[in-house]
């Protein structure tokens, strides 16, 4: 498994603590130096299941200095893709990305039904 995360991010520390609890094996990515491009970004959000929106860290810094809350409607999904593709920080955190499923964000129950 791949778990993407920015080492700083308490969410990502918590995700990241609860794997290596569960004994589950991962490679880590730190988003900040390694950002995904816009074709894994693609890959991981057709297998996710979910809209585009939950790849945004809508709650950081650079997502509310760039206005995206009213910029992302008007954009296409390539933009939005190659937008998120230009710094990590755009990006929700952490992503676990599994053979057949893809996570954004830590959110535990979520976790353990994906991770038994």
């Amino acid at each position: 498994m791949l778990f993407v995360h920015y080492p700083k991010c308490t969410t990502c520390q918590r995700a990241r603590a609860w794997l290596d609890e569960h004994g589950v094996s991962y490679e880590a990515r730190d988003i900040k130096l390694e950002n995904p491009t816009a074709e894994e970004l693609r890959t991981w959000w057709k297998a996710s299941g979910h809209p585009l929106k939950k790849f945004f860290n809508t709650s950081g810094l650079q997502y509310k200095a760039l206005g995206l809350k009213d910029k992302l409607p008007a954009m296409s999904e390539e933009e939005q893709l190659r937008l998120l593709s230009t710094d990590g920080m755009l990006v929700k955190r952490p992503i676990l990305v599994g053979e057949d499923f893809v996570l954004t964000g830590f959110r535990r129950l979520e976790w353990e039904e994906k991770l038994p």
